[in-house]
């Protein structure tokens, strides 16, 4: 049965003086009376967050889906408003999804939809970094915006990369198939580890998995390097840092030793090279996921997922001949046209799949998905036969560990424009999958200047908890 959910209210007490006169400097920050009792009071029971997950699977639709075409629907809206798609009815009762996710639809009694996300927030760029770190860019609304102080705040790769162990010779966290940029090439800024520095950057894989023979040229050796000439290379390494360990060294020296260390590691590892192999798959489940590179990436990210990594984030793919106009899911132009025929049949398909998959192979248990983009579309078609950006309520759905199926949180009002009730922001949604991936929300981390921080500044969404 659909269940729609309200609000909940968190209740703490039980403060020290030294903690209030923390207080003033850390609400700047976002970490409130509220929370920081809710800390410390945990802290002294000896509370820790239990582990739900064991893995999340971030699945990234850049440029910003229209929420009225995909989670939110709007049936009984003008013509203008709702667009050229209607609404179907799902596995859940009295659930309804966009028609252009039949495959989606199956399997609703395992998502999560929130249908009042709001960054407020309308540039990709800035509501971008919002959405990938859970703090809001300063100042909001910035198209074009470059990494750097001060919006240097780690995104969700890095912080389970900071504080879920490593398994095997994979990183923690996993970044494919290439970076978010904008069509003039900027790099969005919350895509790294920011003031956390390189030892925890999640890990960047530049593939186009659908490709044939595609190979990810950062893991994959040459044909004249064996696997002893590899060797030969760590020990000729190994040798040169017993040297520089005579030498006064600084950090990046340091640094630069650990992250060799890791790459020789994984280049060495049978297990590691076949887990990027996706010609280990058989047929039907490559054709299962979708053979465009944004299904193949999908089904990537699921095989790493069995490998070990913690976290896999997924962006849509970006390839040289989108339009400039409309490129990924960012639609000002001809919505209903590129809906149909080049982002909606892919995403239906790699995400129906992927939940799918990790359910028959016993992974949905232990495996957080989590399906989001920077915003949505505005709620009137304009004149170009499209929408534009809006950041002001959009829709995003998460299935997994941790998390109840068959559950709608948060509504829009009649016309997809601004939230109605059970308003969820960024901060509230990083919390939440920490929260599921066993991380407590109000670890502290530090800043360059060593003032702690919050890894959240959020509050868990308790109703699509299980």
């Amino acid at each position: 049965m659909l269940r729609i959910l309200g609000n909940q209210t968190r209740l703490c007490d039980g403060i020290s003086r030294r903690e209030m006169l923390r207080v003033g400097g850390l609400s700047a920050f976002g970490l409130g009376l509220e929370h920081l009792l809710q800390a410390r009071a945990n802290a002294a029971e000896g509370k820790t967050a239990t582990r739900r997950a064991k893995s999340c699977l971030v699945l990234f639709l850049m440029g910003g889906p229209p929420q009225h075409s995909t989670w939110d629907p709007k049936n009984d809206a003008p013509a203008e408003v709702r667009g050229e798609f209607g609404a179907i009815s799902t596995a859940v009762p009295g659930m309804q999804i966009g028609e252009l996710f039949p495959r989606t639809s199956l399997i609703t009694d395992k998502l999560a939809i929130l249908r009042a996300v709001s960054s407020g927030d309308n540039a990709h760029s800035s509501s971008g970094y919002y959405m990938l770190t859970g703090v809001p860019h300063a100042p909001q609304n910035v198209e074009n915006a470059n990494p750097g102080f001060p919006n240097d705040f780690p995104n969700l790769g890095s912080v389970v990369r900071k504080f879920m162990p490593e398994r095997g010779s994979l990183p923690a966290s996993i970044r494919l198939p290439h970076r978010i940029f904008n069509t003039d090439g900027s790099v969005w800024p919350g895509q790294d580890a920011g003031f956390l520095g390189r030892s925890v950057e999640p890990w960047l894989l530049n593939c186009q998995p659908a490709t044939p023979d595609a190979r990810i040229s950062e893991l994959a050796l040459n044909a004249e390097v064996s696997d002893q000439r590899l060797f030969g290379r760590h020990t000729l390494l190994d040798q040169i840092n017993r040297k520089l360990d005579d030498v006064e060294r600084n950090g990046g020296i340091a640094n630069y030793g650990r992250l060799a260390q890791r790459a020789f590691d994984m280049l060495g590892s049978q297990q590691a090279r076949r887990a990027f192999d996706l010609d280990q798959e058989p047929a039907t489940v490559r054709d299962r996921y979708g053979r465009s590179q944004f299904g193949q990436s999908v089904l990537l990210g699921r095989r790493l997922i069995e490998a070990g990594v913690s976290l896999v984030h997924v962006n849509w793919y970006r390839g040289a001949d989108e339009p400039s106009d409309a490129p990924c899911w960012d639609s000002h132009a001809r919505e209903g046209q590129r809906l149909k025929t080049v982002l909606a049949p892919p995403a239906d398909q790699a995400l129906s799949a992927v939940i799918e998959d990790l359910e028959q192979r016993g992974l949905l248990n232990d495996t957080l998905v989590v399906c989001m983009a920077e915003f949505g579309r505005s709620p009137r078609i304009n004149g170009a036969a499209g929408r534009d950006h809006w950041g002001s309520v959009y829709s995003i759905a998460l299935a997994g560990a941790g998390i109840k199926g068959g559950v709608v949180y948060g509504a829009s009002d009649a016309i997809g424009a601004y939230p109605a009730q059970g308003k969820v922001q960024p901060q509230d949604i990083s919390a939440t999958i920490f929260h599921c991936l066993g991380i407590d929300p109000r670890n502290e981390i530090h800043d360059t200047t060593g003032r702690p921080l919050p890894i959240s500044r959020g509050d868990l969404i308790h109703p699509i908890l299980a």
